[in-house]
């Protein structure tokens, strides 16, 4: 277990090396890359405890890590007011961990989901507002839907989601849809599919991943199970009281007051031309790590329901099968990270543990980043326990029967 000092002024630490001097890591080792020598700290410098994070972080997303991973780095790194950015946005959960710092933020993913499920949380509606618009919808009987999505869902539960996703949708072409119908859409797109009663669907696969038709059909065939009736309308205001359950008033006003100052943008992260130049004083991020996650085919429900091309979504997105490949597109995106990142702003890239730790990404992105102007103070390798949601994805324990974050501390010098 880690040892950690009480630190008074964490906000000065500024390299690897006062963090080996604040905390105790369980190893320090030394990397050579390229000729030149880089410190790699491993201990468990943060426990990944889901439930004692905001709940407003909630909302599923597939490879997303969890909030105490930015909000190590956020708290080290940057003080109230500075610009933390996260290029590969996924769930938000870099941004709204930002936000409740009271950091003004950036975020960019390709997928247009990103933005769907992030922006509405700065932005909060009361329980409420989001009750009365909720009744104020019309639900429409034997509504159906233009695809089979009847192993999912029960027919009245499927014309309950078909009139949900025509309101907004006419909200949205008549340029009518507000803060409240954005929290509405974000909540239902993330209740489509689960594996608990609090979701649309009958029993399927973890809520990040949508399976396919075929593989739902073979899910209710070996659980002899068939989609029972989901009040949506219900649905929908539970997970709301659950996301908003510690949320105090003033840290609604300041996710607001930083929501208006905020850029969701969905665009390529090594094409971002809308950040200015030497704007960024923290990136935290992680990118697609080569084939491991398959955007397209997980997203594909949450998709129709929001009326986004899956194709044009996936054609955009990294995908990478090979390591050369993959580095291409990096090389890019640190070339824009150093164009957005201030002088003396910092860089903290995850590329988590690849192919069972055959594939050293943290080691690869090093040269990309040196390559780019920038300086590599080190990596951070954070232990952590394995999870079963891991392990439903195939991942095993490596010898220590632990997983691991893997982190590269990048800076930008004056």
């Amino acid at each position: 277990m880690t040892h950690i000092r009480k630190l008074r002024n964490i906000s000065n630490l500024n390299s690897i090396n006062r963090i080996a001097e604040l905390y105790y890591p369980e190893r320090t080792e030394k990397l050579e890359i390229n000729g030149d020598s880089v410190p790699m700290l491993v201990d468990e410098f943060w426990t990944s405890k889901q439930r004692q994070n905001n709940p407003i972080h909630e909302i599923s997303y597939r490879a997303c890590f969890k909030a105490e991973l930015p909000r190590f780095f956020i708290n080290i790194l940057t003080q109230e007011g500075d610009v933390v950015y996260d290029p590969f946005a996924g769930r938000g959960t870099t941004v709204i961990e930002a936000a409740l710092l009271n950091r003004n933020v950036i975020a960019n993913d390709i997928n247009p989901l990103s933005a769907i499920l992030s922006s509405p949380r700065f932005f909060i509606p009361s329980l409420i507002e989001i009750k009365k618009r909720l009744d104020e919808i019309k639900l429409i009987r034997n509504l159906k839907a233009e695809i089979d999505i009847s192993m999912f869902y029960h027919p009245q539960t499927e014309s309950e989601i078909m009139s949900l996703k025509k309101y907004l949708n006419d909200k949205k072409n008549s340029s009518k849809e507000d803060y409240i119908d954005n929290w509405i859409r974000m909540i239902a797109t993330n209740r489509l599919t689960g594996h608990s009663a609090n979701f649309f669907s009958v029993y399927t696969l973890p809520p990040n991943q949508a399976v396919s038709s075929e593989r739902q059909r073979k899910i209710n065939i070996a659980r002899n199970q068939i989609p029972a009736y989901k009040n949506t309308k219900e649905i929908i205001f539970k997970k709301s009281k659950d996301l908003l359950k510690k949320l105090d008033e003033s840290q609604i006003m300041q996710m607001k007051k930083i929501g208006k100052n905020a850029m969701f943008l969905s665009s390529d992260a090594g094409r971002t031309k809308e950040i200015k130049s030497g704007s960024v004083d923290l990136t935290v991020t992680s990118p697609p790590f080569l084939d491991v996650v398959n955007y397209r085919d997980d997203n594909w429900l949450r998709c129709w329901f929001n009326n986004v091309d899956t194709n044009s979504v996936t054609n955009q997105i990294t995908y990478s099968r090979k390591l050369d490949d993959w580095e291409k597109v990096m090389k890019n995106v640190f070339t824009e990270l150093y164009r957005v990142t201030k002088n003396g702003g910092w860089i903290a890239f995850e590329v988590g543990e690849v192919k069972k730790g055959k594939i050293k990404l943290e080691e690869s992105v090093i040269p990309l980043g040196i390559n780019a102007g920038l300086t590599c103070e080190g990596i951070l390798v954070n232990l952590q326990k394995f999870t079963k949601t891991a392990n439903i994805w195939g991942i095993s324990n490596n010898k220590d029967g632990t997983n691991t974050n893997r982190i590269d501390i990048i800076h930008k010098k004056k």
